[in-house]
């Protein structure tokens, strides 16, 4: 049986209320040298942290609709004012110029700039005008845009119209038009693109688990053997679809560069001496970042271990399907890297669900010795394991052979719900740390070209709730 984390399923337990673990648990920052051009950013996403839920004609995303459900499914809480960025953007650029910020990543929201969504659907052009404010604040601060197209928010509209990613070649569409328009309109000025934000969320969380909007399983009539496994399958062609159209029509104008953005733990084995659990480890990897990783960036079919597991669960890419990934592949220009902790992996034994998703693998913060990964931040499944971060850079660049971008990384402090302990960070000070020296001993001892780093996040945002309900604060 997997870890109950993963499944979604959680408890006030789960979450880390007092300061049990101390920053003298954690090894020492050595604060080891870094590249002069290396760049320095933070992240957020649209929904988390806008607010203007519905100012200015901006439509419903399926996260407005989820966080307003009866009985509600996110603890009383929604994000219709958040952070308020959305009305208090200049401040908050200046906020980001007085750290020393290089780079802001940030989300577009699909329905504040086409309501509906669809590609015949109208343009909002206030939900324009912010974003074109936005860049415009960045770069007079000499902060460089790097923009998603897509952290989670599909507008509610399309999944009313055809279940959004279930439908492949009508989001593909409606994908590519809403990405030609902001190319349209903002490439002129900016330079990095994300397609897609963890499309491992996506699939599992949103339409396997339901811990996420849309909450698709909860749903009659789903089927969640094969679902998730179509929603990824989307996720790929329409990042496709978008490499190409962006490369084909704008490139050679704006010079800018495109990918992805994917998440995934770094797993040791459960027994190292085991060869089962340090295949489980291998495995999972290949489950969590490789299901993305060797389409987009090899340019091929799914991993082979995944094809033999899953079966005709799996869906199958056409000739055509192949050519274009074999096309876009070489297009990548980075990979895009979410990571916050390390996890054990122990092969299992008895048979696995008919939807299992994990290669039939349980996830522990524990070894077989009873050795923890890591000692543990704000809620029980983010361990400090920068020796598994460091191991996760040489894996990702091993197998892909693109310089990194850690889009995302960070973590919450025990008791930080109260101000005074959230302002004295010295735990999350702690762990940035000692990430930081990860990278320095990637790139210095292990040949990595790791380009830059952005903290999650800027801000306390509505994220939190993500972190308390699932395995990534993305």
């Amino acid at each position: 049986m997997t870890d109950d984390k993963e499944k979604g399923m959680f408890s006030a337990s789960d979450i880390v209320t007092d300061r049990n673990t101390s920053a003298t648990d954690f090894p020492r920052v050595e604060e080891l040298p870094l590249p002069k051009d290396f760049a320095w950013g933070t992240a957020t996403a649209a929904y988390q942290v806008e607010g203007g839920a519905f100012q200015d004609d901006k439509g419903a995303s399926i996260w407005d609709t989820y966080s307003h459900l009866e009985p509600s499914r996110t603890n009383e809480e929604n994000a219709d004012v958040a952070c308020d960025h959305y009305n208090r953007v200049e401040e908050d650029v200046k906020l980001m110029a007085s750290l020393g910020v290089d780079v802001y990543r940030f989300s577009v929201s699909w329905s504040r700039i086409i309501p509906l969504g669809g590609r015949n659907d109208t343009v909002n052009e206030k939900g324009i005008a912010f974003y074109s404010n936005l860049i415009d604040q960045l770069l007079a601060h000499g902060i460089e845009p790097v923009v998603t197209l897509y952290h989670w928010d599909v507008p509610q509209a399309l999944y009313d119209r055809y279940r959004a990613f279930l439908n492949t070649k009508e989001f593909q569409a409606d994908f590519e038009n809403y990405a030609r328009l902001c190319f349209t309109r903002f490439g002129d000025r900016v330079q990095k693109w994300v397609t897609f934000n963890e499309p491992y969320i996506i699939s599992i969380f949103a339409h396997l688990n339901g811990t996420l909007a849309p909450g698709h399983c909860r749903e009659a009539g789903t089927d969640t053997k094969t679902e998730p496994w179509r929603v990824g399958h989307t996720i790929i062609l329409s990042h496709a679809v978008v490499v190409q159209m962006y490369m084909n029509e704008f490139h050679s104008l704006q010079k800018g560069q495109i990918s992805i953005v994917l998440n995934g733990h770094f797993y040791e084995p459960y027994d190292s001496e085991n060869p089962l659990d340090r295949d489980a480890a291998e495995r999972r990897l290949i489950f969590y970042i490789g299901w993305f990783g060797d389409p987009v960036f090899l340019g091929g079919d799914y991993p082979p271990v995944m094809r033999a597991y899953l079966g005709s669960r799996l869906p199958e890419f056409t000739p055509e399907e192949l050519q274009l990934l074999a096309h876009t592949a070489p297009m990548n220009a980075f990979y895009g890297m979410n990571h916050y902790s390390t996890k054990y992996a122990r092969a299992l034994s008895d048979p696995p669900a008919e939807d299992d998703w994990t290669g039939n693998i349980e996830e522990l913060p524990t070894n077989s010795n009873g050795e923890e990964v890591g000692p543990v931040t704000g809620v029980a499944w983010l361990r400090v394991a920068p020796n598994g971060f460091r191991k996760l850079l040489n894996w990702v660049w091993n197998r892909y052979h693109l310089p990194v971008i850690v889009t995302e990384n960070g973590c919450p402090c025990p008791g930080e719900a109260v101000v005074s302990t959230a302002v004295k960070d010295v735990l999350r000070q702690r762990y940035i740390g000692l990430y930081l020296d990860a990278i320095s001993r990637a790139i210095y001892e292990d040949g990595v070209p790791v380009h830059g780093y952005y903290v999650w996040s800027l801000m306390d945002n509505y994220g939190k709730l993500f972190l308390q309900a699932m395995e990534c604060p993305g």
